[in-house]
């Protein structure tokens, strides 16, 4: 049987307009003269403090009838160690309901009275219209201060969590996220440590309460209110339902510096199988607080590398060559002398090497080249559209006030945000670029499919060490085994013919219809499947989703086809019919006659044959479980928005049906898209006809 994918694709449109006297010309040696910075005037927050240390900001703004609590409890950053995992399970079991009000009571009452209300582990913010101020304040205090944390709650969270990470197992982007920070930061540093099976197991209820106890307090904490509400009533507010809050005792939190930059650039890998293209992240620690004067040179530099579609990344990456679909950078600022910059891109398989050598070479350019005028006033126009319309957010003041405070910042800081930024020159971009983005001493985090990527990873003069999902140093992997003496291709492809049901009943197969629940990563809806093929070539699909009708369709009936959503048909190209003609739609194993077997590879950890197939000039490959002889994975290219991908289907759970054998689990990865189905029905010569595929 042939096994279909379904390609989901989400269109972003950015726009960003520039409007120029037709008849001016830009001398582009000459930097523009900038005009002057527009004026800001922040209302400075009214601030005062409670008996038990709480601090609160108060900036009042009666355009709209709502109003904004922030609560940020100011703790250094905690190490959690063999219990990393316990502020996220916290985190989650906060702003359940309190001792006195129920879950589901609590969660009726915030949805009455049309609020927002969320709990973080050392933070909370509620928000709804002005005139139910006084009971979210006071339920936003009393799920602070009498939290319902309960045991039965505690196990459903960390259930959640272990299942979490288990989702989390085959991807490329978590995998990257955790190997990167672990490596940079030290895994004993709270920016580099991360929850694992272990950690979370180790967990107990008591020590989630502890956790709460012991860092969940008002004595280091600050609450932002902002809205439709005066300061008398805030003071009035805070006094009756946080006045009570008791201090807790924190202990002191010593500040731990990360991992020190490595001496000489490095390539650290880790290998997934399973990837359809390789993350790819280059990254060094740096030294860099708000209350800096390179902070804001920094932000244009960072712009200009990979802020946005206007950046030399992204222009080089994806516009000239076409290696990915966004490439950017990064500069994170922080008081505990954790800063970092970091670049990142996702690419195709076969071009990581060289997307490694043009990342690089973007970053030394950046260092080297003096930025051109165009490109540095495209940059400064860029913070000051995006801060201008920041201020129409409520919340925005909020994070400035608690910025101001937290980071030791001039009270003015915001007022001439605009005038630092238009202040930074092509020097000052040159200078910061030298003293942050480090590429001689800069890891180079690349997670992928090894026995694609390595062979020229190597090519790049990089030197490379090993590491496995969890930042733990490991050998160099090993992706081909010798092929046992008298295997063939065709012994393998007989193996999986015998043991999905014979030669004989396969080829009797003339229909299968399947019914599946489709889901996709990302898409809140559930959507489901109905696939059927007709030998030789006839195939279709159609996906619906409940109360939406279909959804989508693709048709081929063994001569034209087509594919039809929103309404739109849109006919198939004349190379996709010639690659439909060449495949058997139903158990294309019965026909291969010029398939290759090339190596003993590995899929999801176990042995495999990987088998090549060329249809139509057009070459995928399929891995054939060494033990079992079942089908565990396709693999092949396909073409979307003018760029190749690679796109794998891994089939697992088979069953039989009328004495065949049929995987009722297919999860597939296309590019960045992530699509599971589960078979839920199988029909073997029956409910098909040759009008399903018109």
């Amino acid at each position: 049987m042939r096994y279909k994918y379904i390609k989901h694709i989400s269109f972003f449109l950015f726009i960003f307009a520039f409007g120029f006297n037709a008849n001016a010309q830009l001398d582009r040696t000459k930097q523009p003269k900038a005009g002057p910075a527009p004026k800001i005037e922040l209302k400075k927050p009214e601030q005062f403090k409670l008996d038990n240390g709480l601090k609160v900001m108060v900036v009042e703004n009666h355009v709209l009838p709502r109003v904004s609590f922030t609560l940020q409890i100011d703790n250094n950053p905690i190490l959690e160690g063999d219990k990393a995992g316990v502020s996220t399970l916290l985190g989650a079991m906060l702003g359940n309901g309190t001792t006195s009000i129920t879950k589901d009571k609590f969660n009726e009452e915030i949805d009455f009275i049309g609020a927002n209300l969320n709990f973080g582990s050392q933070s909370a913010y509620a928000a709804g219209l002005s005139k139910y101020s006084e009971r979210l304040v006071q339920l936003m205090a009393d799920a602070a201060m009498n939290p319902l944390l309960t045991e039965e709650e505690f196990d459903k969270e960390k259930n959640k969590l272990l299942e979490n990470l288990k989702s989390e197992e085959k991807s490329v982007a978590a995998a990257a996220a955790r190997v990167g920070s672990a490596l940079s930061y030290g895994v004993k540093h709270p920016y580099g440590e991360f929850s694992s099976e272990e950690s979370i197991n180790s967990i107990k209820f008591q020590d989630v309460l502890d956790y709460y106890k012991t860092y969940f307090g008002p004595s280091n904490a600050y609450l932002v209110v902002i809205g439709d509400i005066d300061d008398d009533k805030v003071k009035d507010l805070t006094k009756k339902y946080l006045g009570n809050w008791k201090a807790v005792a924190t202990p002191e939190i010593k500040i731990i510096q990360p991992e020190a930059n490595v001496p000489k650039t490095e390539i650290d890998f880790v290998d997934m199988p399973n990837a359809v293209q390789s993350d790819i992240t280059v990254i060094n620690n740096v030294k860099l607080k708000m209350s800096d004067e390179d902070y804001f040179p920094v932000l244009i530099a960072n712009f200009i590398l990979g802020g946005g579609g206007s950046g030399y990344l992204y222009k080089n990456l994806r516009e000239d060559k076409g290696y990915t679909y966004g490439a950017y950078s990064r500069v994170r600022d922080s008081r505990y002398e954790a800063a970092q910059f970091s670049a990142s891109a996702e690419v195709r398989n076969e071009v990581t090497d060289s997307a490694v050598v043009e990342t690089m070479k973007e970053i030394k350019r950046l260092r080297t080249e003096k930025v051109d005028p165009e490109t540095l006033a495209l940059a400064k126009a860029k913070y000051v559209g995006s801060f201008v319309l920041a201020l129409e957010r409520p919340q925005t003041i909020a994070n400035y006030a608690l910025n101001i405070e937290l980071n030791d910042l001039d009270d003015d800081f915001y007022e001439d945000y605009l005038k630092k930024i238009n202040e930074v020159t092509a020097e000052d971009v040159m200078r910061v670029a030298n003293k942050y983005f480090q590429p001689e001493n800069s890891r180079i985090i690349v997670v992928g499919k090894g026995s694609e990527v390595l062979e020229n990873l190597e090519k790049t003069g990089y030197p490379i060490n090993y590491y496995d999902k969890y930042a733990k140093k490991v050998e160099k992997p090993v992706f081909s085994k010798p092929i046992p003496e008298g295997v063939t291709a065709k012994s393998v492809l007989d193996t999986y013919i015998a043991r999905v049901g014979g030669k004989d009943k396969l080829s009797k197969v003339n229909t299968v219809y399947n019914v599946a629940e489709v889901s996709i990563a990302n898409v809140p809806m559930q959507l489901s499947a109905e696939m059927k093929s007709m030998a030789p070539n006839m195939e279709s699909m159609e996906m619906s989703a409940q109360g939406m009708g279909v959804l989508m369709k693709q048709k081929f009936d063994g001569t034209v086809g087509y594919v039809e959503q929103q309404g739109q048909k849109m006919p198939l190209t004349e190379v996709q019919i010639a690659e439909k003609k060449a495949e058997k739609s139903i158990f294309p194993e019965l026909y291969y006659d010029n398939a290759e077997l090339e190596s003993v590879a590995t899929v999801n950890g176990k042995d495999v044959y990987k088998i090549k197939v060329t249809t139509a000039d057009k070459p995928s490959y399929r891995y054939y479980d060494v033990e079992t002889g079942l089908l565990s994975r396709v693999e092949s290219s396909i073409e979307a928005q003018g760029q190749m991908m690679t796109s794998t289907v891994d089939f697992s759970n088979y069953q039989e049906v009328e004495g065949i054998m049929f995987p009722m689990m297919q999860h597939v990865e296309s590019g960045p898209q992530v699509i599971d189905l589960k078979i839920d029905k199988v029909v073997v010569n029956k409910d098909v006809t040759a009008d399903d595929f018109k």
